[in-house]
């Protein structure tokens, strides 16, 4: 587990913590104690909760999202406010992808839970046989939160959950500090207090965390701490979801309408500053089309922010100044045809756009999680497929062309979590499908139904009678065992 630690320290900012129901402390120090025999004493009160029954009725999971509703409605601009303290992040882009997200996920859960939670009734074998599926809640459920979106990606997952009927515990991300407190603060004051707790601290205390026995972990985060994450879910065989990145592959070719798929492009890139999962992590396309891109980015930066974007107030910041200094490495990577400039006290990266990029360069070796955007030269879409089958399997794949034979040829030769054809991110924003990665980039998805369907076990339940007549037949599986008996059941 030490090694877990200081790899997960490595994905966090650590001078930024928010300790709500820990104290932040020396793990030398009995307040570090105290708070660490705390967890169980939390895990074990949600325990008692999920076994008393009572997050298990229709109405009870329906007033405690009607709760997380309203905590929304009265509290949106205080939200607002937070994550704009964590990334500068500006009021469309909060109010989209944060709270109005949030909010409308929440809708669609009141308009699904009663029908998603009903036995489903499935064909029998044998004809006097009743079969159905039970969906039955996992028990505690722990959520952990990432900073990016620090709002919507610990409660949308945790609101399934409740749908679902599981106690749970959220852990939103300590790199997002003002949105880790404010979740503190007024999810005690909305939903039961004893079915639905936060957690907050640094890595010390989540590592002591995933040492608690939970039914199901949901983590949205790097796949190096998705990994973490997972080997602690061993120790008592605990399913999990894990919502992780990689570099989304974004192609483009001749055919495509270049100043619309530029606009696509860039809004993908650029929105919460590239710090998105899905954002397109590098462009494919031929070499005339790169041309035509980088023309038309620089006059479409121009419109949409001005000659001085580091002073646009629609432009994020990055989150931390490491991630700044990481991100200033991947400039050398290629050659710099706009942006370029960086800085560190105000985290501030520029939109950039990179060139003449070799495919083993540093740019192309990580996930960027940034608005940095290398430029790869290929031909032949084949070549493209081919690249990108050489590396780990992308979260989301976009492809920019009229060309159905290419659409085609992406879609059934590349796995992906997700793809979008001919725009960037909108793969996501439908609540009808499922969300989520494959191998590196993650398992298990949600969003909508799929929410709850994750936080549920699907239990297989045959009833059958004692009837007389199905029993002749049934009688013939009971020794002693006959050819002429085999004869009949192999029919």
């Amino acid at each position: 587990m030490e090694l877990g630690i200081k790899a997960w320290a490595r994905s966090r900012n650590l001078s930024c913590r928010v300790v709500v129901i820990v104290l932040l402390s020396s793990p030398l120090t009995k307040s570090f104690q105290a708070a660490m025999a705390s967890f169980k004493e939390i895990v074990d009160r949600a325990r008692a909760a999920f076994q008393s029954g009572r997050t298990r009725s229709v109405e009870f999971r329906k007033q405690q999202l009607l709760q997380l509703k309203k905590m929304y409605e009265e509290n949106r601009q205080t939200f607002l406010d937070a994550v704009h303290s964590d990334l500068r992040k500006p009021k469309l882009e909060a109010t989209l992808f944060e709270t109005g997200f949030a909010e409308k996920d929440l809708d669609f859960l009141l308009t699904r839970v009663e029908d998603c939670l009903k036995p489903q009734e499935v064909a029998p074998v044998m004809p006097q046989d009743k079969c159905l599926i039970y969906k039955d809640p996992y028990g505690v459920v722990l959520v952990m939160g990432a900073w990016n979106y620090p709002l919507q990606l610990s409660l949308i997952p945790a609101a399934g959950a409740i749908a679902a009927g599981n106690a749970v515990i959220i852990k939103p991300s300590e790199v997002a500090p003002a949105t880790a407190a404010a979740i503190a603060k007024l999810v005690p004051q909305y939903l039961d207090k004893e079915c639905f707790h936060v957690v907050c601290g640094g890595v010390a205390e989540t590592t002591e965390l995933l040492k608690q026995r939970f039914d199901y972990i949901f983590y949205t985060g790097s796949t190096g701490v998705g990994k973490i994450v997972r080997d602690a879910a061993n120790k008592f065989l605990t399913p999990t979801t894990l919502e992780l990145g990689g570099k989304c592959p974004c192609y483009v070719d001749q055919t495509a309408d270049l100043d619309i798929a530029t606009r696509r492009i860039l809004w993908g890139k650029l929105f919460n500053l590239g710090q998105t999962c899905i954002a397109p992590d590098y462009i494919m396309c031929p070499k005339a089309v790169e041309g035509e891109i980088v023309a038309k980015a620089k006059e479409i930066l121009k419109e949409w922010y001005g000659d001085s974007l580091e002073k646009n107030p629609d432009l994020c910041r990055i989150v931390a100044e490491r991630h700044v200094d990481r991100l200033a490495g991947y400039l050398n990577s290629g050659k710099v045809v706009v942006g370029g400039k960086y800085d560190k006290e105000s985290k501030w990266v520029e939109p950039t756009i990179l060139v003449d990029v070799k495919e083993n360069s540093k740019v192309m070796q990580d996930e960027v999680f940034g608005p940095i955007l290398p430029i790869l030269n290929y031909e032949k879409y084949q070549d493209a497929i081919n690249f990108i089958k050489k590396g780990e399997k992308p979260l989301a794949m976009y492809v920019f062309s009229k060309q159905q034979n290419v659409v085609d040829a992406f879609l059934s030769q590349v796995s992906s979590g997700g793809a979008t054809i001919n725009d960037t991110l909108h793969h996501a924003a439908n609540p009808n499908l499922p969300f989520g990665g494959v191998g590196h980039s993650g398992m298990g998805a949600y969003h909508g139904d799929y929410t709850i369907d994750t936080f549920l076990h699907k239990k297989s339940v045959l009833i059958r009678n004692f009837d007389s007549a199905p029993e002749k037949m049934l009688s013939l599986r009971y020794p002693p065992y006959t050819d002429e008996k085999l004869k009949i059941l192999s029919a």
